[in-house]
């Protein structure tokens, strides 16, 4: 499974702390931990007041990218912010993120046309999150065609369904894995992500809630999740599923991960 670090997002604490005191060294230990810990892209997020928001991003980009080889996920509501960072990116990488809002897809397509950045879209429009699978499901068909004209296929695409919280939604996961299949159904090698750690807000015990779900939605197809790699009950979630669904032959990720000390 493709992992996103999560942690480098200033809407965290002890990261908003480290860039307002522009404490470099905590910005470089935390791209380091997340790499060795095995993410596949570190997602950046500057989480500051509009006006500081490039800045900041590109002091973060500049960081991580001294730090580790892992490429990039350039994250921000501000599709305009990304234009102005997306250069600073040394190697390609996600952006995050389009959707059906405004005129995210119509800024970000011709930036990353030609190039092998990837890109996650959002199953949202003006109206905001759709309540059913199937609108859900005609939003990525209109982003994927928008991505089209500009020769970016599916395969670079990362879908979000946009779980929601189960506290406020029962069927919140049913949907979910309703709009992945419909989706995949469409476009096979569409790829489909989420920030799981969405589905257990409000609840109790949300790290209970949150491997579950990493469970359910990767044996129904997620490839993808954007999460805090150095928590080891979800990576060790994440190694248990790869191996039950056939995907460690013999089980040799998991011994790895054991022998490392990076589980258990």
């Amino acid at each position: 499974m493709i992992i996103i670090g999560e942690k480098l997002n200033g809407s965290v604490p002890s990261v908003k702390e480290a860039i307002k005191a522009r404490n470099e060294q905590f910005i470089y230990d935390l791209a380091v931990r997340q790499a060795k810990a095995g993410a596949h892209y570190l997602d950046v997020c500057a989480g500051t007041n509009p006006e500081d928001e490039a800045d900041t991003l590109v002091w973060m980009m500049d960081i991580v990218q001294d730090a580790v080889k892992v490429p990039l996920c350039i994250d921000s509501p501000n599709v305009r912010v990304i234009a102005k960072v997306f250069k600073n990116a040394k190697i390609p990488g996600i952006i995050n993120s389009v959707s059906a809002e405004g005129e995210k897809c119509e800024v970000i397509f011709p930036l990353i046309e030609g190039t092998d950045w990837k890109v996650i879209a959002l199953t949202c429009d003006n109206a905001g999150i759709p309540a059913d699978s199937e609108k859900r499901t005609e939003i990525t068909r209109s982003i994927v065609e928008k991505a089209l004209k500009h020769s970016i296929s599916p395969d670079r695409i990362f879908v979000d369904p946009l779980v929601t919280a189960l506290s406020t939604d029962n069927t919140s996961l049913l949907k979910f894995i309703e709009t992945l299949r419909y989706v995949k159904e469409i476009y096979p090698t569409i790829k489909v992500t989420s920030g799981l750690s969405n589905i257990s807000f409000g609840m109790p015990l949300r790290k209970i809630i949150n491997q579950n779900f990493l469970a359910l939605a990767l044996y129904n197809g997620m490839d993808s999740a954007i999460m805090d790699p150095l928590n080891r009950d979800l990576r060790a979630t994440i190694l248990a599923c790869e191996a039950l669904l056939g995907r460690d032959r013999l089980c040799r990720k998991w011994f790895d991960a054991y022998r490392k000390k990076l589980i258990g």
